[in-house]
């Protein structure tokens, strides 16, 4: 029956990925949850759903910020259970944070989806650094 309905009544389909889900209810809240999001006034700072790992372009869902996840991010306080805060990022010096963060952000994306990186635009550092 499923595809029979596919079929006649749904004019587009779309995967949340590489898994298969007991029903479409998780489904439901996961699009729910992207598309409300994106509404001027849920989120507490506007800017904060386009400085995301992913951005939607032409109603494709594609890699933001050059092709590459996001970096990590940490809060307070700076020692949470032994595990520190980087000291570069104490450091007060923007450009070795904004390059520290660059660094983490391509090794995020070749350890969990090195795919994106066909997309990416790299300098000669940044390629040596994903070899």
């Amino acid at each position: 029956m499923h595809d029979r309905v596919t079929e006649c009544l749904v004019e587009e389909e779309l995967s949340l990925g590489d898994y298969v889900l007991s029903g479409g209810e998780l489904a439901a809240c996961v699009c729910v949850a992207a598309v409300t999001r994106l509404l001027p006034g849920v989120l507490n700072n506007s800017s904060s759903a386009v400085n995301e790992s992913f951005a939607t372009l032409e109603n494709a869902l594609i890699p933001a910020d050059n092709s590459v996840l996001d970096y990590p991010h940490y809060t307070r306080p700076e020692d949470f259970e032994g595990q520190r805060v980087p000291d570069v990022l104490l450091c007060g010096d923007h450009k070795r944070v904004e390059r520290w963060r660059r660094k983490k952000a391509l090794e995020k994306t070749l350890k969990n989806r090195p795919d994106l990186l066909q997309y990416a635009v790299l300098s000669e550092e940044e390629k040596q650094l994903v070899g």
